[in-house]
């Protein structure tokens, strides 16, 4: 039986994905920031076990997990956790910046960096949700598409230094979808919210199944999913 380590499983994409590896009984480990989170998402999916972590201080995350039983392997780790915050470059602050940065690319690093042993173990893979902001950047993203092309830097090295080791490592790449973090980038925009022109959230975990559950002799680099309405 296969076991993922998920952040972000408590709405969107993230929640889609573990609603269906739940289904199928595989193991789950869900990321959360904290011990009430954690107890939400232990409650939503049953016999799944919980980390806890603050993906905003990803300074305190080694500490953090040496604290916590850690699985003996990981089969998948899916960094889908994010935040966004729009803003032209001469608006925004010192703050935003870091904030987007640690949660959108110093954090996936360093549980990376943790979780390696146990994905070497396996032979696991590892599934970076990006965007379309990490390989276009548009007026008012720079701070988030920033985050996102450094993901997939992170994304493009790890596949070549782990290739040997036998850990898959893709990217995907995620137009607009139907989250609460879609509805926050429209408030911030100013405009009307109609969640029925974006990509359902269960569209994109079906990607991102068909690329862990791949066999052995291929390997999805870089997927990319547009609103096909």
């Amino acid at each position: 039986m296969a076991t993922h380590v998920i952040t972000g499983a408590g709405s969107g994409i993230g929640a889609a994905v573990a609603r269906r590896l739940h289904a199928r009984g595989d193991d789950l480990v869900l990321h959360a920031r904290d011990a009430g989170r954690a107890k939400e998402l232990a409650a939503e999916f049953p016999g799944a076990k919980t980390l806890v972590g603050d993906l905003a201080d990803p300074e305190k995350l080694s500490w953090a997990l040496s604290h916590q039983s850690l699985p003996d392997r990981v089969d998948s780790l899916l960094h889908i956790a994010g935040v966004v915050d729009l803003g032209r470059v001469g608006d925004l602050t010192p703050k935003s910046w870091r904030h987007q940065l640690a949660v959108n690319l110093i954090a996936p690093a360093e549980l990376t960096r943790l979780l390696l042993p146990q994905l070497r173990v396996a032979r696991g893979h590892v599934v970076f949700v990006n965007s379309g902001a990490g390989l276009n950047a548009h007026a008012e993203w720079s701070a988030y598409a920033a985050s996102k092309h450094g993901l997939k830097a992170l994304a493009d090295s790890l596949r070549q230094e782990e290739h040997a080791s036998g850990v898959r490592v893709t990217s995907v790449y995620p137009g607009r979808t139907a989250s609460p973090m879609q509805a926050k980038v429209h408030q911030q925009e100013g405009k009307e919210y109609d969640p029925g022109k974006w990509i359902d959230p269960e569209s994109v975990a079906t990607t991102i199944l068909m690329a862990i559950d791949l066999p052995r002799d291929a390997e999805v680099n870089d997927l990319t999913v547009r609103p096909g309405r």
